[in-house]
């Protein structure tokens, strides 16, 4: 591919520096906060009513636990993230087409299969700075809202740390696996449509509808990418784990739904890719 690492160096000095790649990287970070805040208030406004009544249940001890909020923090950062970058990858190549500048860089230095995988290179940079800032913001207000430790009632350990953690990085690993079939998505689209806003629209529209579908689906639902990405009807295990952690004990895990986690989004991400990356070649610009 001719001129990828020139593509690449432009799309990363260019990319980290505009106001859409900024939302990106701080807006889930900032509203996992806020979402921390709201639910410590809520949690003391509950802790005050019960001392009043002298009462105490095992839901106000589960509360205190960090670790239950800081796997919240991940899933809802981690939802918001996903639309961010799937809107952001729509955009990306749609505005440079709608300007002019795509041609400058086909003209003088790459190829276009080289710019779009600069693209998707850039995307993913973007997403691993946005979910580093998100664990790291995730973790440090859990820690100070709260405190980290096995779940205990009545004196007995339901679900020791070791388990907690487990479960937090297999479920942080199956959640982060559908990310570039997202993005990837995200920059299909932005090569089909004609205009950038069409392709934001368009890329953010399908994405809701395929979240509010895929129950419809069935078991065809099984071999869909985003039904393993946390979203706004959320269905991946990132969400069961918030319970598990908790020590809650109701929580069924299919074994089935664990192994095409681990095998379906990537296949999605390349055939996506690769359709992007035709498209591209047919493409006017």
């Amino acid at each position: 591919m001719k001129g990828f690492f020139t593509a690449l160096r432009s799309e990363i000095f260019v990319g980290f520096r505009t106001m859409g790649s900024r939302l990106v990287i701080c807006l889930p970070a900032l509203f996992i906060l806020a979402q921390a805040l709201l639910s410590k208030a809520r949690d003391a406004g509950a802790a005050a009513r019960d001392n009043l009544t002298g009462s105490a249940n095992f839901d106000a001890e589960v509360a205190n636990n960090a670790y239950g909020h800081f796997v919240d923090g991940l899933d809802t950062g981690i939802t918001l993230l996903g639309l961010l970058l799937v809107a952001q990858a729509a955009y990306s190549f749609s505005s440079e087409r709608d300007s002019g500048a795509i041609r400058h860089l086909v003209i003088r230095s790459s190829s276009r299969a080289a710019i779009g995988m600069a693209k998707l290179a850039q995307l993913h940079l973007l997403a691993l700075a946005a979910l580093a800032l998100l664990f790291i913001t995730s973790l440090l207000v859990s820690n100070m809202l709260w405190e980290f430790g096995p779940v205990v009632e009545d004196g007995f350990e339901l679900i020791g740390e070791g388990e907690i953690r487990e479960e937090i990085a297999l479920g942080l690993r199956l959640a982060l696996l559908p990310v570039p079939a997202a993005i990837a998505l995200g920059l299909t689209i932005s090569v089909i449509t004609n205009t950038s806003t069409q392709a934001v629209a368009a890329a953010l529209g399908l994405s809701l509808l395929l979240d509010l579908f895929k129950s419809a689906l069935g078991d065809g639902a099984l071999f869909l990418y985003a039904n393993y990405q946390p979203s706004l009807l959320d269905q991946s295990y990132l969400q069961d784990v918030s319970r598990l952690v908790r020590g809650y004990s109701d929580v069924l895990i299919d074994e089935r739904f664990l192994q095409l986690n681990h095998w379906v989004p990537i296949p999605s991400f390349i055939v996506l890719a690769v359709i992007m990356l035709i498209v591209l070649q047919r493409r006017s610009l």
